[in-house]
């Protein structure tokens, strides 16, 4: 009868009806950027180019990093910055996230290919088979709304995620800036470890024009950014150590004669190609692929929303994680068919875009337009006779993604993990562990993996704490030592989460907060019991036919809506109500009242008191019906 008032109650509108909010309910819109079309103006134009043109400054050298970092093609990152930027805007909320090559997904890519040597051997077939599994996962996912439990990854993880990530780039390109690619090459090392044991065996195949090359470019790169922060150190740094020692190395001048540089690419490597779909064994190289694409469409999703997350506590814009997913997925649709690597939110060029004052969505699709414009250019001029990326050295661009591997750490979210709580320590340094010694797209999910077990273990301990009333009726926690106000009669109140984790638990506290030969009657005062479920149900069931067993009755009081809808569904009501000597017109179940919870308590200890042979039982609520002051106006 309470319930069902209540829903009334709820249609008149004399309260605020509860919004119920499930997964897969909100739609996806398939074309946001219609509203930024209406009212496009030449000022927002010339704002969005002039951000275009930086964005587009700082990607062209960046995308060939990350190919580095994938140890694929440096065609792959130019098409996969070109054409995600292009696509991303037309299906994302955020207006300032700018798609392409990333650090995380780039080294992912990588730890896979060199431990699936055969699959990097057909890369040119897989890649962006592995790029359209990811663009379908991550569209999946966000038209089925589950964007939604990103919110649940814990940041310690992110943390340790990014910082092995980093010590992985960095033992990486360490080879290239040494010179000693070749020899490590030859023993194939495909965990962290393997590969430290193989750099320290290779150090006296140590190439010394390598090791000053990359030095001299660290150098540059390091004095720009500190006492130039504003100015695009890896750009000029890049264009310094390609024109001195790209030069010296094509001249074959003294030490540096031989030292590896790039391989241009050719006009037509920038056609569209659509992903073969039809040929033979597909679907075992769907099998081989399943698990790295669906980490990669994960790490992807989320690096796109905690991008777009700190944006929009810039801008005030509204995050919409699902519609930003869905961007992620047309993004990465796109790029499988232009030929690129996988793509995820850009830290760097996202935040440039938006520093560099960008009106709108379409500073992004220029950026990529404009990308792809300079890949032409660069492709043509190679064949007219001067291949530019021929003299960007290998170690000078290692040095540089060394320097960017750096910037990944980040000591002050480092230390907030480790401080604020022993599991944030540990989760962190679990993820850290993991991605050093574990596949990349496994170590991710044992991460999270782990970050949601010690959150199980902490809400799966319910609190219980017997209570009792004070001479001018209010409930009140019961010290230890004092003796209850009627020694037959125990309530016990439950607080906390009651789902499967907890249910072992709850049933073992309950049952020593039961262990009196003198109890009679025990009131589970259950107001703020949240989340019941069917192993906690059970475990409810059980111990109130145990406990009827040794003669005890069970009453239930501040029972809430939810709570009551599990009890009634599961029978778990009817188990309640039979037995404990009830009459016609009685009950062991007590409702919570919205204006008073503890009218529900008063009941349930006359029920008690009627157990016991008391009829009249002279029991008191204190409930305070002053109006609360409220702060003066301002």
């Amino acid at each position: 009868m309470l319930f069902r008032k209540n829903r009334q109650i709820g249609r008149t509108g004399d309260t605020v009806p509860r919004r119920r909010i499930r997964l897969g309910t909100a739609r996806i819109h398939p074309f946001p950027f219609a509203a930024d079309l209406r009212g496009y103006h030449a000022g927002a134009f010339r704002a969005d180019l002039r951000s275009a043109v930086a964005v587009m400054l700082l990607a062209l050298p960046q995308v060939l990093a990350y190919a580095a970092i994938a140890g694929v093609p440096i065609i792959y990152g130019v098409m996969s910055s070109a054409v995600a930027a292009m696509t991303a805007p037309f299906f994302a909320a955020s207006r300032h996230t700018v798609l392409g090559p990333s650090n995380a997904t780039s080294l992912m890519l990588f730890s896979f290919l060199a431990m699936n040597p055969a699959i990097a051997a057909r890369h040119g077939e897989m890649i962006p088979l592995l790029v359209l599994m990811i663009g379908i996962i991550a569209a999946s996912g966000a038209t089925a709304r589950l964007a939604d439990l990103l919110q649940y990854v814990s940041r310690s993880v992110l943390v340790g995620y990014i910082s092995g990530a980093a010590v992985l780039i960095i033992t990486g390109q360490l080879v290239h800036a040494l010179g000693i690619a070749g020899p490590v090459a030859e023993q194939a090392p495909s965990s962290f470890i393997g590969r430290v044991i193989a750099i320290i065996i290779s150090i006296p195949e140590i190439s010394w024009a390598s090791l000053l090359i990359a030095s001299v470019t660290f150098a540059v790169y390091f004095s720009i950014s500190k006492f130039r922060p504003r100015w695009p150190a890896f750009a000029l740094t890049l264009v310094f150590s390609s024109a001195l020692f790209g030069s010296l190395i094509h001249l074959g001048t003294g030490p540096f004669e031989g030292q590896a540089t790039f391989a241009t690419f050719a006009p037509a490597d920038l056609l569209p190609s659509l992903p073969s779909l039809w040929r033979p064994g597909i679907f075992e190289d769907v099998a081989a692929l399943v698990g790295i694409a669906l980490a990669i469409a994960f790490l992807a999703s989320l690096e796109n929303t905690l991008m777009a997350k700190s944006l929009a506590s810039r801008t005030g814009e509204r995050v919409d994680m699902n519609q930003d997913m869905f961007s992620v997925g047309m993004a990465n649709i796109a790029t499988s068919f232009g030929g690129g690597m996988p793509a995820s939110a850009s830290l760097t060029r996202s935040a440039l875009n938006h520093e560099s004052g960008a009106a709108t969505r379409f500073s992004s699709m220029m950026a990529g337009v404009l990308t792809l414009g300079a890949a032409i250019i660069i492709a043509w001029i190679g064949v007219l006779g001067l291949p530019l990326i021929n003299f960007i050295p290998r170690a000078a661009l290692a040095a540089l993604v060394i320097g960017i591997a750096l910037t990944l750490f980040n000591p002050r979210h480092i230390r907030i993990c480790l401080k604020s709580t022993g599991d944030d320590g540990r989760v962190l340094m679990a993820t850290f562990i993991a991605t050093l010694l574990a596949p990349l797209h496994v170590a991710i999910f044992i991460g999270v993996a782990i970050s949601v077990a010690l959150f199980l273990r902490r809400a799966s301990h319910p609190v219980l704490v017997e209570y009792e009333f004070s001479d001018e009726g209010e409930l009140r926690e019961k010290a230890p030592r004092d003796a209850r106000p009627i020694p037959s009669i125990s309530i016990v109140h439950v607080e906390g989460d009651l789902f499967f984790g907890a249910a072992d638990i709850f049933r073992n506290q309950v049952e020593r907060a039961v262990d009196d030969p003198n109890l009679k009657v025990i009131i589970l005062r259950m107001k703020n019991a949240r989340h019941l479920d069917a192993t906690s149900a059970m475990a409810l069931e059980d111990f109130i036919r145990n406990t009827r067993e040794r003669g005890i009755h069970v009453l239930v009081s501040g029972v809430s809506r939810p709570l009551y809808k599990v009890l009634k569904k599961s029978g778990i009501l009817e188990t309640i109500q039979i037995g404990a000597d009830r009459r016609e017109g009685e009950s062991n179940l007590f409702v919570q009242f919205p204006s008073n919870p503890n009218l529900s308590t008063r009941d349930a200890l006359r029920r008690a008191q009627q157990l016991l042979g008391e009829e009249k039982a002279d029991i008191r609520i204190f409930h305070n019906t002053k109006p609360q002051p409220t702060a003066p106006a301002q």
